[in-house]
């Protein structure tokens, strides 16, 4: 038998405090514990004594020195280490959010705080229902980012009252996991593939969700465009390294929000975090689709990537249409549609996912594999030479090209023949200027080997483009996506070509467009209004019969083909080095740039990479490569762990296929990008 003294000792006080939401103040309540109590016993001898009822199922106990969850309630104080000192938190794991959307709406819905952020974004596109949801991540916003609306509101300028589109569910304290959003595990969300506009069967089945109210238009609708003068107060990066600086806020996917110091109705921002578009289908992407497209946009408008002025004036026409198209298709009411129309759909598409493709040309993938044969100019880059291009006979089979002296020598040895598997593939492209070139690198075991090749004309370009840019993925021609990227590319081109005797729309429209909202404010100061408009109008003459859906994935399209697509920085010091660099890191390599001139320095492919991994005490990245080729740097704009969970997230990305029915492999993607052995 046990004295009362015994049980004296054997148990101890233990202070919690309590996060109730309908009391401003939180209070401390006191309970007497023993070390061998389960954290469960613990909420429950909290909640007897707090003698409130209501549903406390959503709260757990937060432990503010160790922070952390203590979710295994099944654990007992001992094992976790709790002790009388102990500063703990019973507070719900769903807290209020607030995001702002590649489209810069702020939405604002509940989240768990306790789930790791990989979890939480799932949860949060469910929501807002956006498929794929492994491509995006929150950002915590750097101070650069609010530093132009700071300086704004120092002129005592009247301040905008914001409308925070609010996502929360009606029954807020239920403790359930997710608001509902457009989603159902049963039954996925169909769009209009023109216009974007959901099915009128789609309203129908979740006419509960707070989405369906808004009529989605403000999530699978382009916004008005900004004024000049908002956009110019926003903040643009003028170098690699306020790049870099943008970068730094992505947040540890492995862990919880709680856990990241997020504090409640903060704001975060949710952007593609991931440049790697796996599936993009208009009929259930309307919404995904046009925040990918939104993105774009501002990283244009922003000059967070680089392009040319002939590009600038295209990524314009298009705004300009699709800001057209957006504004008269918020005003039609899309509910005449029929049911029949819908049903003859949905099988149509069945048909088309079980069948995979023709008999026919998939027989003649297996026993045709065809080829391009044709007088190219290359050049190839050394030092101190200048840049001249040579003609040879080229030609192109599988995944690789050789090229010939000229077309006589065909039957005997090439002068050299490439394997492009692998390699990067560049447009080098100036329509007005007659030039269609193709930059190579192909990957070697220090880096890249470069060579520029030049066509004559749009259509040799399109056919040399498309093969080359299957080829680096491991495809030959006679796989059925090569005459569809023929056609694509011959399309961007045509965007591309302006056509001056085509008569520019009436002075009237003119006067509706402001042409500084649709390029980049540096832009618009080379330009006067008047000017800019007639340019703008003038390219948009090529796009001016495309339907919404597809001008926005033209858009994206043109993003994609940029150089500079694609990459996201970092300041680094490589190991060995005297002077800081910048890391470029993409879906299928790291560039090491010269921090001062921007000029690429040495390439590595994910394909060579044997193993990386995190030395945490020295807060070293060492990358192992083929060839026992070794790299290490130390990241000086962000943590460590930032980066390495980029890189482990995009060879988790390209591990992704249609088979597996949107399923993912959670375990695998946190051994990726986890950083531990």
């Amino acid at each position: 038998m046990l004295s009362s003294t015994d049980f004296t000792f054997a148990s101890w006080e233990l202070v919690v405090r309590v996060d109730h939401p309908n009391e401003e103040q939180q209070k401390d309540v006191t309970l007497r514990v023993s070390g061998d109590l389960h954290v469960g016993g613990v909420m429950l001898k909290l909640v007897e004594q707090i003698n409130i009822s209501q549903d406390w199922s959503d709260f757990a106990l937060w432990w503010e020195q160790k922070h952390c969850w203590l979710l295994k309630t099944h654990w007992t104080l001992d094992k976790y280490g709790v002790q009388a000192d102990a500063k703990l938190l019973f507070t719900p794991q769903h807290k209020m959010l607030r995001l702002r959307l590649p489209n810069l709406k702020m939405v604002r819905l509940r989240v768990s705080f306790s789930a790791v952020v990989f979890k939480a974004v799932s949860d949060i596109c469910k929501i807002l229902n956006i498929r794929r949801s492994e491509e995006l991540s929150l950002l915590k916003p750097s101070g650069d980012y609010f530093k132009k609306k700071k300086k704004k509101d120092k002129n005592n300028k009247e301040p905008i009252i914001e409308d925070i589109l609010n996502l929360e569910s009606s029954p807020t304290a239920s403790g359930s996991s997710v608001s509902p959003g457009l989603y159902s595990k049963t039954m996925t969300p169909i769009y209009d593939p023109i216009n974007g506009t959901p099915a009128s069967s789609t309203m129908t089945w979740f006419s509960d969700s707070p989405l369906t109210e808004q009529n989605c238009s403000i999530l699978a609708f382009s916004q008005p465009p900004q004024s000049p003068e908002a956009l110019a107060d926003m903040y643009q990066p003028r170098s690699l390294v306020d790049k870099a600086k943008l970068n730094a806020g992505w947040l540890d996917s492995s862990r919880s929000l709680m856990e990241q110091g997020i504090q409640e109705d903060e704001q975060l921002l949710l952007r593609f975090k991931y440049y790697s578009f796996f599936d993009l289908n208009p009929k259930y992407d309307a919404v995904r689709i046009n925040q990918l497209y939104e993105q774009a946009r501002w990283a244009i408008l922003l000059e967070e990537i680089d392009c040319t002025e002939e590009e600038m004036l295209i990524f314009a026409a298009l705004q300009y249409h699709i800001s057209k198209l957006s504004l008269s298709a918020e005003t039609q009411d899309f509910t005449g549609e029929s049911e029949a129309d819908e049903i003859e759909a949905a099988l149509s598409n069945l048909e088309v996912t079980l069948e995979g493709g023709k008999a026919d040309s998939l027989l003649e993938d297996i026993t045709d594999i065809p080829k391009l044969a044709d007088n190219l100019k290359l050049f190839r880059p050394k030092k101190l030479l200048p840049k001249a291009f040579k003609q040879y006979w080229f030609i192109f089979k599988d995944t690789s090209i050789a090229y010939f002296k000229n077309k006589e020598l065909e039957q005997g040895e090439p002068l050299e023949k490439l394997n492009l598997r692998g390699c990067e593939v560049v447009p080098d492209v100036n329509v007005a200027g007659r030039k269609f070139g193709i930059k190579l690198l192909i990957p070697v075991a220090d880096g890249m080997n470069e060579m520029y090749l030049r066509c004559d004309h749009e259509n040799q370009y399109a056919q040399w483009m498309a093969a080359c840019m299957l080829a680096s993925k491991g495809k030959t021609m006679a796989d059925s996506s090569y005459q569809p990227e023929v056609l694509n590319i011959l399309s961007f081109l045509r965007m591309k070509n302006r056509n001056s005797a085509s008569q520019v729309a009436s002075s009237l429209e003119n006067m509706d467009m402001n042409p500084e909202c649709f390029v980049s404010p540096r832009c618009a100061k080379k330009h006067k209004s008047k000017q800019l408009a007639a340019r703008i109008l003038e390219a948009h003459q090529n796009v001016a019969q495309m339907p919404l859906v597809e001008a926005k994935l033209r858009f994206i399209q043109a993003w994609q083909s940029l150089p500079e697509f694609g990459l996201t920085y970092y300041l680094v010091r490589f190991k060995g080095s005297k002077k800081d660099d910048i890391l470029g890191v993409s879906y299928n390599r790291l560039i090491k740039i010269d921090a001062a001139t921007g000029i690429p320095v040495t390439t590595w492919r994910f394909t060579n990479i044997k193993q990386w991994n995190v030395n945490w005490e020295t807060r070293q990245v060492v990358i192992e490569f083929d060839q026992n080729v070794f790299t290490a740097f130390t990241c000086l704009s962000a943590d460590c762990k930032i980066v390495h969970e980029y890189i482990g997230g995009y060879i988790f990305l390209s591990t992704r296929s249609k088979d597996q029915n949107e399923t993912l492999d959670e375990d695998l993607f946190h051994k990726l990008t986890g950083g531990q052995d």
